[in-house]
């Protein structure tokens, strides 16, 4: 169950990035689960990772390598989340990367490791070991789709994003994938987002795009409240699109923002839309406020209601729910009278109270909808935020009821 028709794009190819993809038999025989990244020489890579403390080994490993070396290689494994696992995950996370810098001739600093799936469990080392090799024979620019099914854990469907942009003379390749449907709420980014460009950018630059680009996009999303421990969200430039090398003052470099944002956006939106048991995609928009925290604390406790997302589920217009959501956000000397919210362009509450010319069927009529977009204006500051999220249906406790089984 999912919103939307969740297709993925054509995608564009990366020169400079090549994807291989194979099956380890980590959870289910057969199915493809092992997936590598390999970045031409001279690429930079820069990212944001997960502030669970209970971070996984993988996580620890690559940011480590991350600060340390050059990367040349991305291993990612579904399956497995090789967290919880004490010293034995990070020998475990380090032998892999150990053998796939042998079999690729680059050094194990130059590879960054990544994993999903069970926390808790040993990771099966010899397993993804034996399926390296096919991975590597099978490296190729256009393997975008199948890495993109080769990440998904209980995910419904892959998750992709792919655009052009013009720089001046050259023109700018950008896609990625991601994937994610439970145990979202990413203090930083996503459970697993890759995201690749021919463009040449400084270090500085680059992650200055990933952290700016993540907390406006994976970290404004939320299924569940909570945090994984293995969440990481990479932004890779390969530098072969043929263009100068852009920094932070590069006039070249908005552009290559919006089209960066534009990428984010979706493979983030594309989370919430296949939530576990989603069946509605929620927009919380939240202006007017005094800071952005507190425009974060109204959007993210509506949206972590369970009594708001199970009446959302059920079409049910009950704006009492998302009433009582403000009011416990935590906001100081909050003025009733003046703060208004709004279902779709259905006014719910003003002055105080159920807006005048409110009426059930009006309500009813946005409940029933997909997409759906629950606006409050604070009426305190200038601030806006906007954080997106889905319903709670029978299925997202079914699934996660039986997620090891």
């Amino acid at each position: 169950m999912a919103v939307g028709p969740g297709t993925l794009p054509d995608f564009f190819p990366v020169a400079g990035v090549r994807i291989g993809v194979a099956s380890a038999g980590i959870k289910k025989p057969g199915r493809k689960d092992l997936v590598i990244f390999e970045l031409a020489p001279g690429s930079r890579v820069a990212g944001i990772f997960t502030q669970n403390q209970f971070c996984a080994a993988p996580v620890v490993l690559s940011r480590r390598h991350l600060s340390e070396g050059e990367p040349r290689y991305l291993l990612i494994n579904t399956g497995n989340a090789n967290a919880g696992t004490g010293a034995r995950g990070l020998q475990d996370a380090a032998e892999c990367c150990r053998v796939l810098a042998e079999q690729a001739g680059v050094e194990a600093v130059q590879v960054l490791p990544f994993s999903t799936g069970v926390i808790g469990e040993p990771l099966p080392v010899s397993k993804i070991i034996q399926a390296l090799p096919d991975a590597l024979s099978t490296l190729a620019e256009d393997r975008w789709a199948e890495a993109a099914r080769g990440i998904m854990t209980t995910d419904t469907r892959p998750k992709g994003a792919s655009r052009q942009v013009r720089l001046g003379e050259h023109t700018v390749t950008i896609s990625g994938i991601s994937k994610g449907a439970g145990m979202i709420r990413p203090n930083m980014a996503t459970m697993l987002g890759f995201i690749a460009m021919d463009a040449s950018l400084t270090q500085e630059a680059l992650q200055a795009l990933a952290s700016e680009l993540g907390e406006r996009s994976f970290n404004r999303i939320t299924i569940d409240g909570d945090t994984s421990t293995n969440d990481a969200c990479m932004l890779m430039a390969s530098g072969q699109y043929g263009g100068p090398e852009l920094g932070l003052d590069s006039p070249h470099l908005p552009a290559l923002r919006e089209a960066l944002e534009a990428v984010y956006l979706e493979l983030a939106h594309a989370i919430v839309r296949d939530g576990e048991g989603a069946t509605k995609f929620i927009t919380i928009d939240v202006k007017g406020a005094a800071s952005q925290s507190e425009a974060l604390d109204v959007a993210y406790t509506v949206a972590h209601s369970p009594l708001v997302k199970t009446a959302l589920f059920a079409s049910d217009p009950n704006w009492g729910r998302i009433l009582a959501a403000v009011g416990r956000a935590g906001v100081k000397d909050l003025n009733l009278d003046r703060l208004e919210i709004y279902l779709g362009d259905v006014c719910l509450v003003r002055n105080g109270g159920r807006a005048e010319d409110y009426t059930e069927a009006r309500g009813q009529a946005v409940m029933n909808e997909e997409d759906i977009t629950i606006a409050i204006d604070l009426k305190r500051g200038d601030v806006r935020e906007t954080v997106w999220t889905c319903d709670f249906s029978h299925d997202y406790v079914t699934i996660n009821a039986e997620y090891r089984t």
